[in-house]
């Protein structure tokens, strides 16, 4: 594993790497890393001749500035398990080196950036957009990879390749989840204790709306989802939509579309977490 900080140090190691026409396989990351992580590196890794995972945790698709300051951060313990991803180079920019001087481009993504977290995130999507774009110009990888967990950044990263007409190649990994369901997530150390304890009814209320599914209208099981998960204490559902996969827009019968996505937004105590399935 090669640790490198700053953006000419990596280009001239990738440029040595990449000799021959081997592919390069891309996975970027804000750290504080898990097993969901890893599983996209493994994946990388398995694909690809030379793989680079970045670290950086991206001030420009923070709205909340405490957001931003409570983030963990702990490079050595996410170099430590990306060890045992193998051979892999860590790329570990500070914010000067990405943000020399202020990204003030506006990314256009229309409907897709307008909903569910752009609602509730001013922002935030531009912000993804300006670091990823960012990243892509510094690694210009053949493969990047991203986590099916934060769907709706994984259908704008589509759409932002798309654009910017960058010809990568964007794998979605499925979800990996703790034992009892809940979805993996840098925020899941956050939790109080009881709040862990309590968070796996965002997942068994997702997996058991999929049972009901064919028994409810579209509208009677988003009611369903919210109000199971509010009768809770300490848990309110910030958003739940059930959108086609492709276009983000609410679906209000399950015949307007054959992509249909549950995505959730709910806080336990003050920590937000996501999760979604596919029905």
């Amino acid at each position: 594993m090669k640790k490198i900080y700053t953006i000419i140090d990596l280009q001239k190691t990738l440029a040595n790497e990449r000799k021959g026409e081997k592919k390069l396989g891309f996975v970027p990351t804000m750290g504080a890393l898990h097993q969901g992580h890893l599983e996209l590196v493994n994946q990388s890794v398995k694909e690809n001749d030379i793989s680079v995972v970045s670290i950086f945790v991206n001030p420009t698709q923070f709205n909340d500035k405490n957001d931003l300051l409570k983030y963990p951060r702990n490079l050595d313990a996410d170099c430590k398990l990306l060890e045992k991803a193998g051979d892999v180079i860590v790329f570990a920019p500070d914010v000067k080196e990405i943000y020399p001087e202020p990204d003030m481009r506006q990314f256009n993504f229309g409907h897709l950036a307008a909903v569910m977290e752009g609602q509730f995130r001013p922002g935030h999507f531009n912000g993804v957009a300006q670091v990823v774009s960012k990243l892509f110009d510094i690694v210009k990888p053949d493969k990047a990879y991203f986590g099916e967990k934060d769907f709706q950044q994984l259908v704008i990263i589509r759409e932002l390749v798309k654009q910017l007409s960058l010809g990568i190649q964007v794998v979605a990994c499925p979800i990996v989840r703790e034992k009892d369901g809940l979805a993996m997530s840098s925020r899941n150390t956050q939790l109080t204790v009881e709040q862990r304890k309590a968070a796996v009814i965002i997942s068994q209320t997702l997996f058991e709306s999929k049972n009901r599914k064919n028994n409810y209208p579209v509208k009677s099981l988003k009611s369903w989802v919210v109000n199971r998960i509010n009768v809770v204490p300490d848990f309110k559902v910030e958003y739940f939509d059930i959108v086609d996969g492709f276009t983000l827009r609410s679906i209000y019968k399950w015949e307007d579309t054959e992509y249909p996505v549950g995505c959730i937004a709910a806080f336990a105590g003050n920590v937000r977490l996501i999760d979604n399935i596919f029905y």
